[in-house]
């Protein structure tokens, strides 16, 4: 069976060579580029983001990361948001007092979890749809999170002959939305690159779509 090929989009953002590795592992063959004709053509393109909301959003922005994303999207062409590469997909993030703009894929805020520990940092377990292809076999797993900040809330409604979003949550001081799936763009709050066994089938199932 033909590998899928695979874009990270590296834009100076964190933990792109761990998922680089993940990916393949989990059967992809994988290229780190922000080159728009190769991000364009790739079966599936993967946005990591690790470090402050603000600071994602400018490295993306400075390689036109969101316009990518866009122009994927229209194609319907899979796109998988990790950490931080979730959070930019909403429209805002309020991080220590600094309110950025994200790329407004869906609507809501990023914001600091109401926790009594934070970061919430270590392995959690999630409340999958039952329908849900990234956790199809592996609903009762646990995952790896680090952060401090998620979006607390998911206000986007179906629409048309759209398919409604999946959501899956976690709890950490209160729900957060742990990862999403809404037609060709999906998102994890939680590293599957550092979520061992189950990281990897989650990848593969999300390889599986493409």
């Amino acid at each position: 069976m033909k590998r899928p090929a695979v874009v990270v989009l590296d834009y100076g953002s964190g933990n792109v060579h761990s998922a680089a590795k993940a990916l393949e592992a989990a059967g992809a063959r994988v290229e780190l580029t922000a080159d728009r004709t190769r991000v364009a053509e790739a079966d599936g393109l993967v946005v990591p983001g690790v470090g402050a909301f603000a600071a994602v959003m400018g490295a993306l922005n400075d390689v036109r990361g969101g316009e990518l994303i866009e122009r994927r999207l229209a194609g319907g062409r899979p796109v998988l948001g990790i950490c931080v590469g979730m959070q930019v997909l909403f429209d805002r993030g309020i991080e220590r007092g600094t309110d950025t703009e994200g790329l407004g894929n869906w609507p809501g805020v990023v914001d600091e979890l109401h926790a009594p520990v934070l970061p919430h940092m270590g392995w959690n377990t999630v409340e999958a749809p039952e329908d849900s292809a990234l956790f199809d076999g592996i609903r009762d797993e646990r995952f790896y999170f680090v952060h401090s900040n998620a979006a607390r809330n998911w206000s986007l409604d179906p629409y048309g002959a759209f398919a409604p979003p999946k959501v899956t949550w976690a709890d950490h001081g209160g729900r957060f939305v742990a990862a999403a799936e809404n037609g060709p763009l999906s998102a994890t709050q939680f590293h599957p690159e550092k979520s061992g066994d189950a990281g990897l089938r989650l990848l593969a199932n999300w390889l599986g779509t493409l």
